[in-house]
């Protein structure tokens, strides 16, 4: 064995630069993070062909005395803790000492630094990890740090940077990071010359978001705000429909550190739950602020992740604020608007979108040459509650495909209602009866009332506003806010699926006992999985029994899916269950599968509906919480106003 002996300090200070010092970006948050530290009202970051060959960082901030710059460049020496209890209490965004020392090892670093005590500056320079003495300089108030050459003398992790966009594209992106949440500071950016940054101070933190994100993003943000003892949550969340393709923009700031916290990231998804595309990711802009000793800063050298005290509780008051927030607000989706892409309305294809913007101009037109009549109460009330309506041969394809009037699905059901809830217009008393809120799979959180701005359109000036379908998968109607396109499909999913959740959870789904069992043949995996979760699958009326080798026997089934093939829907299923993984939450599974069973059992596009059938899917949008979109996050309408309306007819 090799005789054990002690690193030099120059290796030491190299090992803690692989650690601290990834790539230009590191030493720019570092830098930053130093200068944020020193009180700076003014903070200005310069930087060349990506940060590789210069990063320069100058505040106005409370400065270096000349006899502790050899000490700021040293390893493990810093003024902001004292002891190991202090860890315990950090305040600060940099507290290690190391960065630096580190920074040093591995560039040529120069500091200048003056304190209002001095009425000139000093200068330090130090190469490869070796310092020079230091000399008087001319400087302001504040500190200027330059870091030229990053890994010069270390070429093997020189030669893994990537192009100079891809790292300024990093810079960019930590420099964003610190300013976002720092707003009393004046910041400002400059790559090669060019400024790309010049922030101003602002006590409005959406006009920091503004100047990073744009005005559309900006203007989709929803304010929340929740206290719970001395934890304090508050900041915004994006409306549903702006979502982006990965959490790179979700920016979580804990006693103003920017953070990544994998358990909050997931309170974030559960709370978007059903209002986002699958694959798509919510974005944020939230503060936490808590006592520095229920956390712990100190666990990565980067400090970008920390250890809550109580991270239980933490990810509690995320989602009941977020659930609370979404329940009470009206996230429909709205029109194209002037600085809108149509192709880029979330939730919707270019050719839908496009689609749906011609159809205004025509819906506009024929409502007003053809006003339809209000019906009464009795009258539509003796429509649906005629039990041959489905059994006819002429009925519409929607009433034939379930067996059952498919616009009936409150009938039988045992709801709870939620508290001060009215749901009633002046039309509507004689339908009080159906009148009812479904509860959310996990009602842990489901404290806060629904906003359905569909209780607003249900009538105007005393009459039954009309809807009519068009191209055989749009309903077009009016509201005062202007004028209304649903998607039959998406809003018929989430009325069943809303329906079937509330049956499944009081255990009173409706299902019937096949005569002949009927056998389905799968793979062996899909066996296996379907004859493990033969309870869950119960859950759903579901009934499977092993029949020998890869075969089941389906015994009973969803009344609701009578005209559907047992074997598709089995097979479907097993396709869900494998693919949520080895080890699926039972919650998560069986929401993903009543996602699959509404999505089945609701009419399609290009099912052509009656008169009353349209009426009456347009007349359920306010029995279910979330009648904005669809259980898969698709938006189930979309709203363009009167103001947008004119002006795209150029009457403004």
């Amino acid at each position: 064995m090799s005789e054990i002996k002690q690193l030099s300090p120059a290796v030491v200070n190299k090992i803690a630069a692989g650690e601290v010092i990834e790539r230009p970006a590191s030493v720019l948050k570092e830098l930053i993070e130093n200068s944020v530290d020193s009180d700076a009202h003014r903070i200005d970051v310069a930087v060349e062909k990506g940060g590789i060959e210069l990063i320069r960082v100058t505040d106005d901030g409370c400065g270096v005395a000349p006899e502790q710059l050899p000490l700021a460049v040293a390893s493990h020496a810093t003024s902001k803790i004292c002891d190991a209890d202090d860890l315990f209490h950090v305040a600060s965004l940099g507290f290690r000492g190391e960065a630096l020392a580190s920074i040093a090892a591995v560039s040529r670093l120069t500091i200048r630094s003056r304190t209002r005590a001095l009425e000139g500056g000093a200068e330090l320079e130090v190469v490869g990890g070796l310092s020079s003495d230091v000399v008087p300089c001319g400087s302001p108030v504040g500190t200027s740090v330059e870091v030229r050459n990053l890994f010069y003398n270390t070429p093997v992790r020189r030669k893994f940077l990537r192009t100079t966009q891809t790292e300024i594209g990093h810079c960019t992106e930590a420099f964003t990071r610190l300013a976002l949440v720092n707003t009393q500071v004046h910041w400002t950016l400059r790559h090669n010359g060019r400024t790309i940054h010049d922030l101003p101070p602002t006590d409005d933190w959406r006009q920091r978001i503004l100047a990073f994100f744009g005005e559309d993003l900006a203007d989709g943000l929803l304010p929340v705000v929740s206290t719970n003892g001395p934890v304090r949550i508050d900041g915004f969340v994006a409306n549903p429909q702006h979502t982006r393709g990965s959490n790179r923009w979700q920016y979580l700031f804990l006693n103003g550190r920017a953070i990544r916290d994998r358990s909050l990231q997931h309170a974030l998804g559960e709370a978007y739950r059903g209002l986002i595309m699958t694959g798509r990711y919510p974005v944020c802009f939230l503060k936490f602020s808590m006592p520095a000793e229920a956390v712990d800063v100190n666990v990565h050298p980067t400090k970008s992740e920390v250890r809550f005290q109580d991270a239980g509780q933490l990810y509690s008051q995320l989602l009941g604020t977020l659930r609370e927030k979404f329940l009470t607000t009206d996230l429909t989706a709205r029109g194209i608007s002037d600085r809108a892409d149509p192709g880029l309305v979330a939730g919707t294809s270019p050719e839908d979108a496009h689609l749906a913007s011609e159809l205004v101009d025509w819906a506009k037109k024929e409502l007003a040459t053809h006003p339809a009549q209000s019906p009464s109460s009795a009258d539509r009330s003796q429509r649906f509650d005629t039990p041959d309506t489905a059994a006819s041969p002429s009925a519409p394809l929607a009433l034939r495909r379930l067996g059952t009037p498919p616009f009936r699905p409150f009938e039988n059901a045992t709801f709870r209602p939620l508290e001060n809830r009215d749901v009633r217009s002046s039309t509507d008393a004689a339908a009080d009866k159906n009148a009812a809120s479904v509860q959310h799979i996990d009602t842990q959180h489901t404290t806060a009332q629904s906003f359905s701005p569909a209780t607003h359109e249900a009538s105007a000036a005393g009459r039954r506003i009309p809807a009519m379908q068009v191209h055989d998968r749009y309903l077009i109607t009016e509201s005062p806010e202007g004028v209304v396109v649903i998607d039959q499909h998406a809003l018929h999913e989430r009325i069943l699926y809303e329906q079937i959740r509330d049956k499944v959870l009081q255990g009173s789904l409706e299902s019937q006992n096949l005569l002949v069992p009927e056998p389905v043949d799968l793979t062996s995996s899909e066996a296996a999985v379907v004859l493990h979760q033969r309870e869950l699958l119960a859950r759903l009326g579901v009934g499977v029994e092993p029949f020998g080798g890869e075969t089941v026997l389906v015994s009973s089934y969803p009344a609701m899916l009578a005209n559907l093939n047992p074997a598709e829907v089995l097979r479907d299923l097993a396709e869900r269950l494998l693919d949520e993984g080895k080890m699926p939450e039972a919650r998560d599974l069986l929401d993903e599968m009543l996602h699959m069973i509404s999505c089945k059992a609701a009419i399609k596009a290009g099912d052509r509906l009656a008169p009353e059938e349209v009426d009456a899917l347009v007349a359920q949008r306010h029995l279910v919480q979330d009648s904005h979109h669809c259980p898969h996050g698709r938006p189930t309408t979309l709203l363009f106003s009167r103001d947008e309306l004119d002006r795209q007819f150029k009457r403004t």
